[in-house]
């Protein structure tokens, strides 16, 4: 069976795109970034008269993106611990990559139960943040 699913918790998303979409037992998720529901507040991000990024705060982000991410999952059926696989995209590999190790392995403590990675560091992403998760989840 292949349905669309939409999030009441997470930020709308930016493109003609659903929060994800089950497939079987697969549910995979559409990029999911740190910006907040209803709001053009993304956490721990400072913009200038230009929208242009001053400044930032990966931690923030990353747990913002994190509680977007179990929004969906919520809404799914699915759940934190059925993610299998995730791709992780960067914009400053250089400054935020241990970072973002150190905040993952509080989400994912258990070697032995955490998802598939890939990390890639991308030039820009669709808004002005640092991080965004592609994932996908087993439902049943």
């Amino acid at each position: 069976m292949d349905k669309i699913i939409n999030s009441a918790n997470a930020p709308d998303p930016v493109g003609p795109y659903p929060h994800a979409r089950k497939v079987g037992n697969l549910l995979f998720l559409s990029g999911v970034g740190p910006r907040k529901k209803g709001s053009k507040e993304i956490p721990g991000v400072t913009l200038d008269e230009n929208k242009k990024i001053v400044a930032y705060n990966i931690e923030e982000q990353c747990h913002a993106v994190f509680q977007n991410v179990k929004y969906v999952l919520e809404a799914s059926g699915s759940s934190w611990e059925n993610l299998i696989d995730i791709t992780v995209y960067l914009t400053n590999m250089k400054d935020d990559f241990q970072v973002f190790n150190k905040i993952y392995t509080t989400y994912f403590p258990d070697k032995a139960t955490q998802p598939c990675r890939t990390t890639v560091e991308v030039n820009a992403l669709p808004t002005p943040i640092a991080i965004e998760l592609k994932c996908i989840a087993l439902i049943y």
